[in-house]
């Protein structure tokens, strides 16, 4: 059973291809620019070893990392326990085993701490746009409303008297 594809560290690549420039609202093809724009500069300004340290968590999280390992420390144990035929054991009472899987446990949960603090930084990020984006619609509704009254008022409807319209 293959692994499935490892999620990439902030991709500005779109998941559907893009509507045709002509379709689009000017506001919205700015805004749809302007994200692609973000995107870009956070991808730039991401330092290397950022860059490097999600490889590796994208890497780290996969079956297949833990099938290498299940097969290296399997035939490393083997091997030290005397049980391949013409390999001597060379780490019988598994020290040097046991220091370098702790090491390596070490370096793993930084990587992994590093790429949760980025993805915990694009969930602010997203969270701010988000808020930012339900205020502007809440004004915006808040004007259509306000539009939709004076029509209202203007063709003498009275939408006072509706219980969700007076909450409004």
């Amino acid at each position: 059973m293959a692994d499935p594809p490892a999620r990439e560290p902030a991709s500005a690549e779109p998941t559907a291809p893009p509507p045709a420039a002509d379709s689009l609202s000017g506001a919205l093809s700015r805004n749809i620019e302007a994200v692609a724009r973000r995107r870009a500069e956070d991808a730039a300004n991401t330092s290397r070893g950022v860059r490097i340290a999600a490889r590796i968590g994208a890497i780290i999280g996969r079956m297949t990392f833990v099938y290498a390992h299940v097969v290296i420390y399997g035939g490393w144990l083997l091997i030290s326990r005397g049980m391949v035929p013409g390999v001597g054991p060379f780490d019988p009472k598994l020290g040097l085993m046991g220091s370098v899987a702790s090491i390596e446990g070490i370096f793993l949960s930084l990587f992994i701490l590093i790429a949760q603090n980025n993805s915990s930084a694009a969930n602010d990020r997203r969270d701010d746009l988000s808020l930012q984006v339900g205020l502007l619609s809440e004004h915006e509704i808040t004007q259509l409303i306000k539009v939709t009254a004076a029509i209202a008022a203007k063709l003498g409807i009275d939408a006072e008297h509706h219980g969700e319209i007076a909450d409004l």
